[in-house]
């Protein structure tokens, strides 16, 4: 997640300055109580793995995931939506896939060489990096990929509640505006911190003189009848332990970070991403992250979290709600 915060505060940065004038919240917007922090705990990558499937699923069961997205090119996806199936209600959208970024795990676009060879590398995957991608695909072509990846997710017999970025590549300038444009031609909200956006900025030393763009796409989204959030942090993924430690440990420390992060959650709608595995032997031969995946779920899943939560009056909530409430307004 630190690429997605690089490319996001690329166009977020000196947007803090821009709303500084406006005090309302997106989360009051909606009907939120003022100054209340109200939060959206979201997983990615289901649908990467039998193991990330399954650190999803404990977290929405045992744990207060709120929400999650598939990687639609991604192996693993028909058994994730076998489980989806059973619990439609459930907050779960598009993980929007244009990279494929590990070693030995590969996985290829949906539209086709032959309609996108800008999005495959000389293997026929997609490219490793979010810059290759910039380098060598065009706005089109990554258009046509978005679109057939949600309409992949709606050929299982499922409406998807969002669509996010996998590695930040769509808040990219060259493919934000196709972003945006899928988004309110399909009616389906998507992962845009257009409110104060005090964490992502805070994550991030990089300006840029966007806040007109900012400014636009907000109120492009807002005006189109889809909810905007206020701000979006994905650092939780980042800590971890030494190899080696026990569940407790794991957990006691994931948890402790989860409460400094929700501690410095100003009030509004903010977007926490993590990353939820339940990993076996067989992950560590595609990342080098699964204990810190696994501390993730089990975060999820402590009752210390959830008590916290109660505690402090933090509101949990879904994409599902927070366009409900939109189509209200």
């Amino acid at each position: 997640m630190k690429q997605l915060f690089t490319y996001v505060s690329f166009i977020l940065i000196t947007h803090f300055t821009t709303f500084a004038q406006d005090t309302q919240t997106y989360a009051e917007k909606l009907g939120f109580p003022k100054g209340k922090k109200v939060v959206i705990f979201h997983v990615d990558d289901a649908g990467m793995s039998y193991e990330s499937n399954m650190g999803t699923i404990n977290a929405f069961d045992k744990g207060i995931a709120s929400s999650a997205s598939v990687m639609m090119p991604c192996g693993w996806v028909p058994h994730f939506f076998d489980y989806l199936k059973k619990k439609p209600n459930l907050d779960v959208g598009v993980h929007l896939t244009l990279t494929s970024e590990w070693k030995n795990y590969r996985w290829h676009p949906l539209v086709g060489k032959e309609k996108a060879p800008g999005l495959h590398d000389e293997q026929g995957n997609f490219w490793p990096a979010v810059a290759q991608v910039v380098e060598h695909a065009s706005a089109d072509e990554v258009e046509a990929e978005v679109r057939a990846q949600l309409a992949q997710y709606r050929a299982f017999g499922l409406q998807p509640t969002h669509m996010d970025s996998h590695m930040g590549t769509l808040f990219e300038p060259k493919f934000l505006p196709r972003y945006v444009k899928v988004a309110m031609e399909e009616k389906v909200p998507i992962l845009f911190p257009g409110g104060h956006a005090t964490l992502i900025t805070k994550t991030n030393k990089l300006a840029a003189n966007m806040q007109e763009i900012i400014k636009q796409v907000g109120k492009q989204l807002w005006d189109a009848g889809l909810p905007v959030l206020d701000d979006l942090d994905g650092s939780i993924t980042n800590h971890n332990l030494p190899a080696g430690a026990s569940d407790e440990a794991l957990q006691k420390f994931k948890t402790e970070k989860y409460i400094e992060l929700l501690n410095s959650v100003k009030p509004g709608l903010t977007y926490i991403i993590m990353h939820c595995t339940d990993p076996t032997p067989t992950f560590s031969l595609i990342s080098g992250t699964g204990q810190s995946r696994k501390g993730d779920m089990l975060g999820m899943m402590d009752p210390a979290l959830k008590a916290y939560i109660d505690k402090e009056g933090i509101i949990i909530t879904t994409w599902r709600e927070l366009m409900e409430r939109r189509k209200k307004l």
